[in-house]
């Protein structure tokens, strides 16, 4: 910014006869700071280094009164400055990996994180707590139970809680107990184990896939054929019982639909699926399948159940394969509503 002569020394208004001393660069930002703080803006003052925030502080205390004609000087030139900026970049790791949330691979996030944490300003908190609570929950049961309590005062109320709730009781009570002795914890400590964590969390391999193995043969066998999906199972139990068993509840098909479905739930699912489908699957169901038709059919009015017996005997004969590609996409519909939190399955009872 150019230099700019004041009507009167700092701290005075001006009188005639005196001079007018060219103010800084650090002084026109204490008047610009001033100015905006006045109008009710909230600055991100934290994000300059400590020094240039003292230096600003003690800019601001040693200035009194500026004149109407210098504020406008300033304000103009502020302004000007603005103006003439044609693109701006965050400043840091930290910025731009904000900046580019979402589109960065797992692996290469996590190495600029790294990167960042030894010379970064900005708050590891920032990152600790913008994590899930399954990501959150192996490192809070390993801590020390100090160390947990200052993580939870640190975390939003609602994803403490749900923490709380994945854990032991035992577990639970001592951590809540030790959040009450939180209260003399000093912010430099604070800063440190937000810091540790973040590096711990972020040192953490990073997964292949986003779930586990169980899941993922289970959602692969969901949309096999029948024959291939029994030839499967039947093949894991011999290898690894244990896995089989643990696929099987993994797995939620046609078949399943009268044992995991709740009646309530069984007009929202005809609601999401396409009527004609829903005959096609209807008309074709037999053996375990028979089931689950009957139990759709049985929890909708009488007058749609009938309507919809009639379509299906006007079918005839279906072919096996349409049947099983129309039963997968009523299947599809019920995973769809159950990840929005629109239905609930029902969990299996274990023999």
């Amino acid at each position: 910014m150019n230099a700019i002569t004041p009507r009167s020394p700092l701290g005075q208004l001006a009188r005639p006869g005196h001079s007018r001393p060219v103010l800084s660069r650090r002084q026109k930002a204490a008047i610009i700071v001033r100015l905006l703080s006045a109008e009710g803006q909230k600055l991100p003052l934290m994000e300059l280094s400590d020094d240039q925030q003292t230096q600003l502080a003690e800019s601001i205390a040693q200035m009194r009164l500026i004149d109407r004609e210098t504020l406008h000087e300033v304000v103009e030139e502020f302004c000007a400055e603005l103006e003439a900026v044609g693109l701006a970049f965050p400043g840091g790791l930290d910025g731009a990996l904000k900046l580019l949330d979402g589109q960065l691979s797992a692996s290469a996030a996590t190495r600029i994180r790294r990167m960042a944490s030894g010379t970064s300003r900005a708050d590891p908190w920032e990152r600790v707590t913008g994590l899930s609570a399954d990501l959150l929950l192996p490192v809070l049961m390993e801590e020390s139970i100090e160390v947990g309590a200052v993580m939870l005062s640190k975390l939003s109320v609602s994803k403490s809680a749900e923490l709380l709730g994945k854990m032991p009781s035992d577990r639970a009570r001592r951590l809540t107990y030790a959040v009450s002795l939180t209260g003399n914890v000093a912010p430099e400590t604070v800063q440190r184990i937000g810091a540790a964590l973040a590096d711990q969390l972020d040192a953490a391999p990073v997964k292949a896939f986003d779930t586990g193995p169980v899941e993922r043969v289970g959602a692969i066998l969901n949309f096999s054929p029948a024959v291939t999906r029994d030839s499967v199972l039947k093949g894991l139990e011999e290898d690894d019982k244990e896995f089989a068993e643990q696929v099987r509840k993994a797995i939620f098909t046609f078949t399943n639909i009268y044992a995991r479905i709740e009646p309530r739930d069984i007009p929202k699912i005809l609601r999401a699926v396409d009527q004609t489908r829903l005959i096609l699957a209807l008309a074709g169901s037999k053996g375990d399948n028979a089931k689950s038709a009957e139990f759709i059919l049985a929890n909708m009015s009488q007058r749609m159940a009938q309507n919809l017996r009639d379509e299906m005997k006007n079918l005839g004969k279906v072919k096996e394969k349409d049947v099983e590609e129309a039963m997968n996409e009523i299947v599809t519909a019920i995973r769809d509503l159950e990840s929005r939190g629109e239905i609930f399955l029902v969990a299996e009872e274990t023999e």
